[in-house]
């Protein structure tokens, strides 16, 4: 007969891997969400070079040829990206660098503190005279500086730009928001990581994603304009 803290321990374990599963099932979902966009920019770009150098062929002539269509391809794609920031709003650029910041500090503070916990990462924890530092202190007072500074600025382009340093503060601080919420080290429980991991991380990638795509669609209507790269047509 099984002892009923041996079964306890099991429905535990079980209830772990399903949580472990579940986030990581919905942060790749996001990542992956994330990267289409991307490729499916890339692809876009390919298929007008080769139409461009071979208008009635669908396979380009060979690898060295299609090496050379992924480079421009990419370089296209590159174009398109620089020119949608330059031509989107400033809501829209303040908010995208908002989206990226956030998602950069909340995948840097995850990656280090598990190479902390499993000892491959090259720094450790933060201590000031034997207390823990928790990186949503760093987060607060980033958040709180970089918001302080573009409430009172007069300059749209700094405002803008500060729009990333208080993502990676809002990032480092909802990173550690089951903490705050309570009052315990939950960092690596069940409860801290489900919410957190999963809510910020999807919610944050999947709005960088959208506002990506209205960037990319930008640059390459203006792109093709300024006949930076080819049109639908096939031509520069």
């Amino acid at each position: 007969m099984v002892a009923p803290s041996e079964l306890i321990r099991f429905r535990l374990r079980r209830r772990q891997a399903r949580i472990d599963r579940l986030t990581l099932a919905l942060a790749g979902t996001a990542v992956v969400t994330s990267v289409t966009v991307v490729a499916g920019e890339f692809s876009r770009r390919y298929r007008r070079r080769l139409a461009e150098r071979r208008p009635s062929a669908h396979l380009p002539g060979g690898p060295v040829e299609a090496i050379q269509l992924a480079g421009r391809a990419s370089q296209d794609t590159l174009v398109v990206a620089i020119e949608g920031y330059s031509a989107a709003s400033r809501p829209e650029t303040a908010l995208f660098n908002l989206f990226s910041g956030f998602v950069g500090a909340f995948a840097w503070a995850r990656i280090s503190t598990a190479g902390i916990r499993s000892g491959w990462w090259p720094l450790g924890n933060v201590n000031v005279k034997g207390r823990h530092i928790h990186h949503f202190v760093p987060g607060i007072v980033l958040a709180f500086l970089s918001g302080g500074v573009a409430i009172v600025t007069e300059s749209p382009e700094l405002e803008t730009a500060l729009a990333v340093p208080f993502g990676v503060g809002a990032g480092l601080t909802f990173d550690e928001a089951a903490l705050l919420l309570d009052l315990q080290d939950v960092y690596w429980l069940p409860r801290g990581r489900l919410s957190v991991q999963v809510s910020a991380v999807t919610v944050s990638v999947l709005g960088a994603t959208i506002l990506g795509m209205r960037l990319l669609k930008r640059g390459e209507q203006r792109g093709e304009q300024a006949g930076l790269i080819p049109t639908a047509e096939g031509r520069p």
